[in-house]
């Protein structure tokens, strides 16, 4: 893959994989579109999906919400919540600077939402909600081309998504000094993994999302495409992937720091917008190497361990 490639010659902004999605969708080449997904999840963690059904009239609709609306119930202001594990040598100290509101299913009981008084902004729990379904299928498909490639049925991994506990997430990070990025005073989010099954992450064309080199630990490196593909969203593995799969598949972390070329006129970094989708395992299931990762001559990495229990304990350190 490109990426890999890139990576291997430590140059400074190596690419993702972009991979048309729609073979799969429409069943024209579904082994082929899993195969190349698995790769880029094994060399890096992380791939561009293109034409993967979500028309762009629904992800402008989201972002149209994020935008110029004043702070409520279920926001995180700038700083408060602490997003940073130990990457090489703890150099990453800055608090993060962004704001966001997270929101789920309506069932949930673990983590209710936390919605506006009624009649406050209306149509907006309405729009997450919307979102958060439509991504939810989106999610089902990814997984079945997941579970192909691993030589299980197509609804293996289906089996322990049927809640969703999952999380759609409205961020925002606001403009800061460019003095203050580069010397680590401040971050807009501290490398870290994602702790559920898979992100699905929209963005916008600002730019400055970068993962850790699987060369050298502790470099991280911008994956932005230059220029930005419209219509495509990255894809990257949580640790429920790397777990199953035991270790096939990489858990990778990442961050967001200040665009890759940026030239500053007024010293500022600007303003970014983005939208995580959070895929998790139902909090019932018990984690554990999927048949075929495993063997005597390659034993299990990890424990079974609950769902539940897992990010209970992610969530705990994060604030």
């Amino acid at each position: 893959m490109a990426f890999a490639a890139g990576m291997a010659q430590q140059q400074d902004h190596p690419s993702l994989p972009i991979i048309d999605f729609s073979a799969f969708l429409d069943g024209s080449g579904k082994q082929a579109v899993a195969n190349a997904m698995l790769s880029s999840l094994q060399s890096i963690g992380f791939v561009y999906l293109t034409n993967h059904g979500l028309s762009d009239n629904d992800v402008q609709n989201i972002f149209n919400w994020t935008c110029d609306d004043p702070p409520f119930t279920g926001y995180s202001p700038p700083g408060l919540e602490k997003i940073s594990q130990v990457v090489e040598g703890d150099l990453e100290k800055g608090k993060d600077v962004k704001e966001s509101f997270e929101s789920g299913r309506e069932e949930d009981e673990l983590m209710p939402n936390i919605w506006l008084p009624d009649g406050v902004l209306p149509g907006f729990k309405e729009a997450c909600l919307d979102f958060f379904w439509i991504c939810f299928q989106l999610e089902k498909t990814i997984l079945k081309a997941l579970a192909i490639v691993f030589n299980l049925p197509e609804d293996y991994f289906l089996s322990f998504h049927t809640k969703p506990d999952n999380q759609l997430r409205l961020l925002h990070y606001p403009s800061v000094p460019l003095h203050a990025l580069e010397t680590h005073q401040i971050s807009r989010i501290n490398g870290h993994t994602d702790f559920g099954s898979l992100t699905i992450l929209f963005q916008d064309d600002v730019g400055g999302l970068e993962v850790e080199d699987p060369h050298s630990p502790g470099r991280f490196v911008s994956v932005q495409p230059a220029p930005p593909v419209p219509g495509s969203i990255v894809v990257n593995a949580g640790d429920f992937l790397m777990r199953w799969s035991n270790d096939t598949i990489r858990s990778t972390a990442h961050r967001v720091r200040s665009p890759p070329g940026l030239v500053s006129v007024d010293g500022l970094v600007p303003e970014r917008y983005s939208i995580p989708y959070f895929c998790c395992a139902d909090f019932s299931t018990i984690v554990d190497a999927i048949p075929g990762s495993w063997s005597v001559e390659k034993p299990k990495k990890y424990p079974p361990i609950s769902a539940a229990e897992y990010v209970l304990e992610r969530l705990a350190a994060n604030y």
